[in-house]
């Protein structure tokens, strides 16, 4: 399975506009697109996870649901056009859907891992309110295969 972003490419920078203001920028979800899912697929879910010393795997988006023939989330879909089923849950700025980069000053690049799980199962019950933790356990045993990519920012 292949994930890949129009914003970044695995490794590179992440655009300001996809930041919080906080940080400059618009936050505005990131596009992406993926393909190659295994046969059997139910569902995708998504998680994008700041794993940085300073962050400790700090939520910025979890989704839920998306429905197997889904193939991409365009660009400023949170909130607005996700694909039909699919649900947003609130990251660790406390709020629904995408929350963008937004790094303490002076603690370098933090790497943001956006993961794209295949599910065996048609849908997750998780709560709004799901933390990291939860999410993942609630994946296990139902991931048919995964995609990762990275992008970096920094202030």
């Amino acid at each position: 399975m292949k994930l890949a972003s129009s914003a970044f490419s695995d490794g590179g920078k992440i655009p300001q506009k996809y930041v919080m203001p906080g940080a400059g920028g618009k936050n505005v979800s990131l596009p992406l697109s993926w393909s190659g899912a295994p046969p059997g697929t139910k569902a995708f879910a998504l998680s994008v996870v700041d794993p940085h010393p300073v962050a400790r795997n700090w939520v910025h988006w979890l989704v839920i649901n998306l429905p197997p023939e889904a193939a991409s989330l365009e660009e400023g879909a949170s909130m607005k056009k996700m694909p039909p089923g699919a649900a947003e849950l609130k990251n660790s700025f406390g709020d629904l859907g995408y929350g963008g980069p937004q790094p303490p000053r002076g603690t370098g690049d933090h790497p943001y891992v956006v993961t794209l799980y295949a599910l065996n199962v048609p849908q997750l019950d998780l709560p709004v309110s799901t933390s990291l933790t939860a999410f993942q356990k609630a994946l296990e045993g139902k991931v048919l295969a995964q995609a990762s990519i990275t992008g970096y920012y920094g202030r």
